[in-house]
């Protein structure tokens, strides 16, 4: 154990200072998300500037989602024994800095190197993050926040794919500077959160915490081969392996419906801005999150199993929805060289006037409403079966995992549409690569099944853990 006293408090510490403070971090996790979902619907543009084919800007996100995932791990391991919020506003000052970077770009090397000073600085915001954010939550309410911080990712790669789209189909540069302004602003709104103490939100140290105490563990390296020991932390850092090689083909879901689009003879603008909002709206049962977090909350108070149980159930369920999703025909009735809001007009409209367009997106919203239960129960489970001091750390064990299975079904569905091109002309080919990639669901919950049966063990001996440790301070 290494001994570090606090660091220097922030102003107040009431309810609304702590509100405030999360709602900072919030925003921060779901500007992370903007930054990732801004580059898939500008594919085509930027490979045009560039003159480089389509695929090279798949391989930017792919190694872009790798980097950020190897670098969280190291701003994790300082976070979990250092002050956070230093750490958060550097990482987000380098993430601003690359998007500004990538907007003023003049060839793809540059673009690529841009990219990756980006990919740096966002691997701290979800970590370090994530660390300060369980501090604030009690163990009974934590599948309802994190939902809220799952939502919150969500919802930037939502806005990431719409501003990207929207903005950027006239010139590809505005949306990056827009993300760039906005990302200097959250490093000055970090300056005003709250200092929140580790252990805060734990029963066992509640009453010794208020009186004073300081909770100085820290963890060190031989903490790992214990974190690692943790059976159920091996089944949720591995099980992100495949779920995000699921998840990360779905960012080709705007390359998707813009092909479908440009198949009916629409021109290559109008399909951007036709791809963007329809991925947009088909990716609204993400909102859903919410209620996977409240059932994972209800069924953990039965039993210690309930939040590996409802995302098992969740990722199993969703899989027949998905591939209804991308065969079902969609008939595209829109106002070729319109303006934007013409053509997103055109497109609500069509949700209730095109049946199939209805159906696409009740089909759409069931599938990602059914995964969403994934997000909050892993950020729960992760607080749930490790002690204050491990958490961010094995969040981003987790989310390395997660970087590469998302760089790989990123990356290797881009050549799996490029492979299926002779037997299945476009749209087909990325409809059949897109399906043939949510396959990888299936282990997903089989691993969440494993989860279940080791966690109502590994969260006694954190409950023991940190008892002992009250007894002490």
């Amino acid at each position: 154990m290494t001994l570090i006293g606090p660091g220097p408090r922030a102003w107040g510490g009431g309810a609304g200072h702590r509100f405030y403070s999360v709602v900072v971090f919030v925003l921060l996790a779901s500007l992370d998300n903007v930054a990732i979902g801004l580059v898939p619907p500008l594919y085509g543009p930027i490979a045009d500037t560039f003159e480089v084919p389509q695929r090279l800007l798949g391989l930017v996100t792919a190694v872009s989602f790798l980097v950020s995932a190897v670098a969280a791990v190291g701003w994790a391991y300082v976070g979990d024994r250092t002050n956070r919020k230093p750490l958060l506003m550097v990482g987000t000052v380098i993430w601003a800095v690359g998007t500004g970077g990538s907007a003023v770009a003049t060839a793809y090397p540059a673009f690529l190197a841009a990219q990756l000073v980006a990919a740096v600085g966002l691997g701290a915001v979800g970590s370090v993050g994530f660390s300060v954010v369980t501090d604030l939550i009690s163990p009974r309410r934590r599948g309802l926040v994190m939902s809220f911080w799952g939502l919150s990712q969500g919802v930037g790669t939502l806005a990431g794919t719409l501003v990207g789209g929207l903005l950027g189909a006239a010139d590809w540069r505005r949306p990056f500077l827009l993300l760039t302004v906005v990302g200097l602003a959250a490093t000055v709104a970090y300056l005003f959160t709250f200092d929140i103490r580790r252990g805060e939100s734990e029963p066992e140290l509640a009453d010794v915490l208020a009186g004073g105490a300081e909770y100085d563990y820290r963890i060190t390296r031989a903490d790992l081969p214990r974190i690692l020991g943790r059976r159920t932390n091996r089944w949720l850092i591995l099980q992100g392996l495949t779920a995000q090689a699921a998840f990360g083909s779905l960012v080709w879901l705007p390359v998707l419906f813009a092909e479908r689009a440009k198949d009916q003879g629409y021109s290559p603008a109008t399909a951007v801005v036709v791809g963007s909002v329809f991925a947009t709206l088909f990716q609204l049962g993400g909102v859903f999150s919410i209620l996977g977090g409240l059932a994972g909350d209800a069924l953990q108070r039965r039993t210690p199993s309930g939040r590996a149980r409802v995302a098992a159930v969740g990722v199993l369920a969703a899989l027949p929805f998905y591939l209804v999703l991308f065969f079902v025909p969609i008939r595209i009735d829109v106002p070729d060289g319109a303006g934007s809001g013409a053509v997103v007009a055109a497109v609500l409209a069509s949700v209730v006037s095109e049946p199939t367009v209805g159906l696409s997106l009740v089909t759409a919203v069931v599938a990602l409403a059914l995964t969403s239960a994934n997000s909050p129960n892993w950020f729960a489970l992760i607080a749930d079966v490790n002690p204050p001091e491990h958490r961010g750390t094995v969040y981003s064990l987790g989310n390395l995992v997660n970087g590469v299975g998302r760089a790989a079904g990123n990356g290797l569905v881009g050549v799996a549409f490029h492979g299926l091109r002779a037997a299945f002309p476009p749209p087909l080919n990325y409809a059949v690569g897109l399906a043939a990639f949510q396959l990888f669901f299936i282990p997903t919950g089989i691993m969440y099944w494993l989860a279940s049966r080791s966690s109502p063990d590994d969260i006694a001996a954190v409950h023991e853990v940190l008892q002992a440790r009250a007894e002490k301070l």
